[in-house]
């Protein structure tokens, strides 16, 4: 597993806000304790509001906010892909100027305990990570707003290929990496897909309507006691 999707994975543990003992998160990810002591040490250093220290466990507090600017999720899509095409220009110090504009956004992005969290600020992805996605972003909102199934090819972690029909249900963000949480048909459980792993996406003519236990409140009150 690369470095980077082990530190997506680190996120999604942490993100229910609880104290997570090293050695737990160590045996989860299967790799050994001194590599989640520099992970760790890497996300708090990149800007994520993590609390804890070797031996007692680590946590995500609230990030900080900035009155009163306020993002919409399509005006932060906006703003990563403009980043992200300068990030990529051959001016180094435009490159300079938009991985600095990167960090401090990161750095002060909101966290609402009250509602699904829109984005963490850690800057450990590359902006291509996310250009990959980018041309997925306007068909899933699309589908989310019409609640329409969309049949994806998707590569995972050990860079196998998949056919899955899902339900889109809710986007966030996390760090210049776009994901998508769904119930996933193939699975028949609830799975959170990064855009930029996205191959293929077809949204379906087919409508789905709320069942009991596919639902997004579904999905966080699992989270919330997992």
């Amino acid at each position: 597993m690369r470095r980077t999707d082990r530190l997506f994975d680190l996120i999604q543990i942490l993100r229910d806000g609880r104290l997570h003992r090293a050695q737990d998160i160590a045996d989860k990810l299967e790799v050994s304790v001194r590599t989640i002591y520099r992970d760790m040490d890497t996300l708090m250093a990149s800007g994520l509001p993590i609390e804890g220290e070797r031996g007692l466990g680590y946590m995500i507090t609230a990030a900080i906010t900035l009155p009163p600017l306020n993002l919409t999720l399509t005006e932060l899509e906006a703003l990563h892909l403009g980043m992200a095409i300068v990030g990529e220009a051959a001016d180094d110090e435009l490159k300079s100027a938009a991985a600095s504009l990167s960090s401090k956004i990161d750095a002060v992005l909101p966290e609402d305990r009250t509602a699904p969290p829109t984005g963490w600020g850690f800057a450990i992805y590359p902006f291509a990570d996310a250009a990959k996605g980018f041309q997925h972003m306007p068909s899933l909102r699309a589908a989310i707003r019409s609640r329409q199934k969309v049949d994806i090819s998707y590569r995972d972690l050990e860079n196998n290929m998949t056919q899955r029909v899902i339900r889109p249900l809710q986007m966030e963000y996390w760090g210049r990496v776009w994901t998508v949480t769904a119930w996933c048909e193939l699975r028949s459980d609830f799975r959170v897909f990064r855009v930029d792993r996205i191959e293929h996406l077809n949204v379906l003519p087919q409508l789905f309507v709320d069942e009991k236990g596919k639902t997004l409140a579904d999905f966080i009150a699992a989270q919330d006691t997992a």
